[in-house]
């Protein structure tokens, strides 16, 4: 079976977290207890706890008005008593610490194309963007880390490159802005969605840091109860180029 390459890992590696409301909240406080304590946490976003946001993130009453990486930073550093660091400007305006992961829990295209533009160079630290999305009851997670036009071949069964999430799901791109928080508005989200898609995150994450990750992308679907994957193999990298118009 074919696997993701884990070579971020042979020196220091950071996992950075882009987006901390629904999915990215959750994301966060697992991977204080899976990641080894010498690799780097750092997470990523703007936006300001609001009351809405309590019954479905991971936020409490006195969280309110101040912004959601620094909340959970300074909560997680002090529960786990490791170091997280965080930022308060928008991905475009971040650096994002090479070799290692950036998981994108973002819900608009805006977002993620900012994200492609900050990780243009991953593939060159083997590294890996894992981009996570959602619905009410659905959601997928992409990984990749390159452009179709410069995708390398397999390593024997070891991929070294993917395309990037948003050049296998391009219509990802045009995903409009929420005109309100989409925990404002209880019937476009489940109650649990947010964190059933955490833990897969989670398990992606878990298994690229081990070097057993044969996925390239992992559909959710709540309403039958499935989670449905797609394996990085010779087949499906090609179909994906073939859909952008690059050589089979």
């Amino acid at each position: 079976m074919y696997r993701l390459t884990n070579e971020f890992t042979a020196r220091r590696y950071t996992v950075t977290v882009v987006g901390c409301g629904g999915t990215g909240g959750f994301v966060v406080e697992s991977l204080c207890r899976i990641l080894p304590r010498d690799a780097n946490l750092v997470l990523v976003d703007h936006d300001r706890v609001e009351e809405r946001n309590l019954t479905r993130q991971s936020f409490y009453p006195e969280d309110l008005g101040q912004f959601k990486s620094q909340v959970l930073a300074h909560r997680l550093a002090k529960k786990f008593g490791r170091p997280v660091a965080y930022s308060t400007l928008p991905v475009a305006m971040t650096e994002v610490p090479l070799p290692g992961l950036v998981i994108g829990c973002v819900d608009n295209g805006l977002a993620r194309r900012d994200i492609a533009r900050v990780v243009k160079d991953i593939y060159t630290s083997r590294s890996w963007w894992v981009d996570a999305g959602n619905g009410e009851n659905y959601g997928q997670v992409l990984i990749g880390n390159t452009d179709v036009g410069t995708l390398l071949l397999p390593d024997g069964e070891i991929y070294r490159g993917l395309p990037l999430p948003t050049t296998q799901r391009p219509e990802l791109l045009t995903q409009a802005p929420k005109a309100r928080d989409c925990a404002a508005i209880a019937e476009e989200q489940g109650p649990t969605v947010n964190v059933t898609m955490a833990a897969v995150v989670l398990e992606v994450v878990r298994r690229l840091i081990a070097g057993t990750c044969p996925w390239m992308q992992l559909y959710l679907d709540m309403e039958t109860g499935t989670l449905a994957p797609v394996l990085a193999t010779p087949e499906t990298v090609k179909s994906v180029r073939k859909r952008k118009g690059g050589k089979p």
